[in-house]
């Protein structure tokens, strides 16, 4: 039987999750590790942030507990993952992640009342913020994804619902016609995006509406849908296959990409609570199992249905 301090240490553990946090989260805000590249002294960085001395030596220190940063001598200085994934401008860089879940952090702080309600947050959030940030987690992982959907026999693609483009552009490299479908607003960000990954103009088709009403298009061979259907109600998602499968070409097919939880939606725990993230910022969403997804492509007329575990997440495909 576990120790009964052990088990207090875990209730503390799962309580207190949110202070290394808002920690990360402040210390994102301020761009702390942009001046970490070299060491320098709490009081340094406090000029540079233009905060308080004291509070600044504090934040520094409990970066260095939570293993980004080393100190030593009075001195900080970024760890490996923080230079590889928190100083602005690096690849692989999260900060608009982080920032995004500044926002969430608002939200989730109405949760108590979403419960009650059902009805999600309506706190304002930031929306180049949110789209950055799907480019941030979706950098980290487009090549695996890519060659996993596998693209032999493939043409004319749609990344319907795509936000910053990532995988579109990781198709558009590869010399294939694909047109990427998202809010107006999000196309601003996307073209940015694919400017600074060195495309031209002309590499994709931008398509700027509401997938839900508007008309996406047809023939296409392969139509990606990533991390979309969690936003919704299974009777959206219904339709918005069905829409996608008339717009498939003879041979086409739709690959969904989400995050994977098992039939029961209890783990693993990310992914469970990820749906209450869904909770508290949408009136239908939730996180979606492979089995589910697989019903509604048989129940939308497809007869192959495949899934495969990917990166952090599952493909659900089928063909047309």
């Amino acid at each position: 039987m576990p120790n009964i301090l052990e088990q207090a240490k875990e209730i503390r553990r799962l309580s207190g999750g949110f202070q290394s946090a808002r920690v990360l989260i402040t210390a994102n805000n301020y761009r702390v590790f942009d001046f970490l590249e070299k060491d320098q002294t709490a009081s340094a960085v406090a000029r540079k942030i233009r905060a308080d001395r004291r509070a600044t030596e504090i934040l520094l220190d409990a970066l260095a507990g939570m293993e980004l940063l080393n100190k030593k001598n009075g001195k900080y200085k970024n760890r490996s993952i923080a230079s590889r994934m928190l100083v602005s401008g690096t690849k692989y860089y999260q900060g608009d992640i982080i920032s995004h879940s500044e926002m969430i952090w608002e939200r989730w702080a109405s949760l108590d009342r979403i419960v009650k309600t059902g009805k999600p947050s309506l706190s304002p959030r930031n929306h180049t913020a949110f789209i950055l940030g799907m480019h941030n987690l979706a950098v980290l992982k487009a090549g695996e994804i890519i060659k996993s959907i596998g693209l032999d026999n493939v043409h004319k693609v749609l990344d319907l619902g795509g936000g910053p483009g990532t995988y579109a552009i990781e198709m558009a490299k590869k010399g294939l016609d694909v047109s990427l479908f998202d809010l107006p607003e999000t196309m601003k960000i996307a073209r940015k995006v694919a400017k600074q990954a060195g495309l031209g103009k002309k590499s994709i088709k931008y398509m700027g509406g509401d997938f839900l009403q508007d008309d996406i298009g047809k023939d296409y061979d392969l139509i990606l849908i990533s991390q979309i259907l969690h936003m919704f109600s299974e009777r959206i998602n219904m339709d918005l296959i069905r829409k996608c499968r008339k717009a498939l070409s003879k041979n086409g097919r739709i690959v969904i990409h989400e995050f994977f939880i098992n039939e029961d939606r209890t783990s693993p725990v990310y992914s469970s609570l990820f749906a209450i993230n869904m909770l508290v910022n949408t009136s239908g969403g939730r996180t979606y199992s492979p089995g589910e997804i697989s019903k509604w492509f048989r129940r939308a007329g497809f007869k192959k249905v495949s899934n495969k575990a990917v990166a952090d997440g599952v493909l659900v495909s089928a063909g047309k």
